[in-house]
């Protein structure tokens, strides 16, 4: 038992000094990429800002990285030092030293799902929410519901409140849609409802909509007109309206599966979410099986040689495996495999394949 707390917190305190080295050096890049992007209008403390709140989401994708590196770091230090050797020598075999940082690995995914997951989450929607507020005033906005699709649109004529009922999986078309217009200084100055609306470059185009004034002194209903075809110009595209909603990693888990439910109530395509669920839920058993990787290469004493190759294919297979995984999970969003298989599939693949190669390695 003492033998396994110390590999516990040695493979713990390796690991969470790799993962500053990687904090500090995202955090580098992404403040001159953020510093290259906005002008002198934005102050370099608001550039600041973005980059911490861009930081963790870059971070959380790069955990298994984080892991394997850590895994080779510990297992070559514990070969290095002949700790193995001695752990060995006294009945223990190579296996069941693997069981503390295994344990340790499952821990750090769990609690980088069960909580990592929901401040990326946050920290991705505000990132996202400033960054578009210093790029263009935060114009537009979507937000989706158990009572449809919201969405706000603007420029300096004012803004546009915009609901539907639900949409197409694209994001063209609107159908059961309201759009309620206001003036700069806020007063809301014209109502349209419509059955259909398309987004075309630079506007919607509404059908068989009817257009209600809200003039002070007006009568909305005596001066309403009904028109086939209404053209209400737009600053959004197709892009930016899927980019709101279509990244999963801006969703908590926690909150995933009932977003997923107000998606296909709206008409949207889930699937790209429902896969990226299992995904984090079979996080904990991809880091297990990436930990286990880097043992089974740095594992031997560092007599035996060959070190530096040891290291170089430890590191190609888990790259290998997180590339593998990363396929799966855009054949699972393109539908040609089930979202369970798809999130599954790599990590206990990855899991069997490294204790093959521990037991072909321990016991030949």
């Amino acid at each position: 038992m003492i033998l396994h707390y110390y590999f516990a917190r040695r493979f713990l305190k390796v690991f969470l000094g790799m993962l500053m080295i990687f904090f500090l050096f995202v955090s580098l890049l992404d403040l001159v990429d953020q510093l290259r992007r906005f002008d002198a209008s934005v102050t370099f403390g608001q550039v600041l800002t973005l980059t911490l709140l861009n930081t963790p989401q870059a971070l959380y994708q790069m955990l298994p990285l984080v892991m394997i590196l850590a895994s080779i770091a510990l297992f070559l230090s514990l070969a290095r030092s002949s700790e193995l050797v001695v752990s060995r020598a006294s009945g223990r075999s190579g296996l069941a030293s693997l069981i503390a940082p295994a344990m340790v690995a499952a821990v750090i995914g769990a609690v980088s799902v069960g909580m990592g997951n929901p401040i990326v989450a946050a920290t991705s929607k505000r990132f996202s929410d400033l960054a578009e507020r210093y790029d263009n005033g935060g114009n537009n906005v979507l937000s989706i519901g158990a009572d449809g699709l919201w969405l706000r649109q603007g420029d300096d004529t004012g803004q546009t409140v915009i609901r539907a009922a639900r949409t197409n999986p694209e994001a063209t078309a609107l159908y059961d849609v309201s759009f309620v217009a206001y003036a700069p200084n806020g007063g809301p100055v014209r109502r349209i409802e419509a059955a259909e609306a398309r987004l075309e470059p630079g506007a919607w185009i509404l059908h068989d909509a009817k257009s209600w004034p809200l003039h002070p002194g007006v009568n909305p209903e005596t001066a309403a007109y009904r028109l086939e075809t209404l053209l209400v110009p737009s600053t959004l595209t197709q892009d930016n309206i899927r980019d709101r909603f279509g990244n999963p990693s801006a969703v908590s888990i926690w909150d995933l599966s009932g977003f997923i439910g107000d998606l296909e109530r709206a008409g949207f395509s889930a699937r790209r979410h429902q896969v990226w669920l299992q995904m984090e839920l079979a996080r904990p058993l991809f880091l297990v099986a990436l930990v286990l990787v880097g043992a089974g290469f740095t594992m031997r004493h560092s007599r035996l040689g060959r070190t530096g190759i040891s290291v170089l294919a430890a590191i190609m297979l888990g790259f290998g495996l997180y590339y593998i995984r990363n396929f799966a999970q855009i054949m699972g969003e393109n539908g040609q495999i089930s979202p369970y298989l798809a999130a599954w599939a790599p990590p206990v693949a990855a899991l069997l394949l490294a204790l093959g190669l521990i037991l072909h390695m321990e016991d030949g």
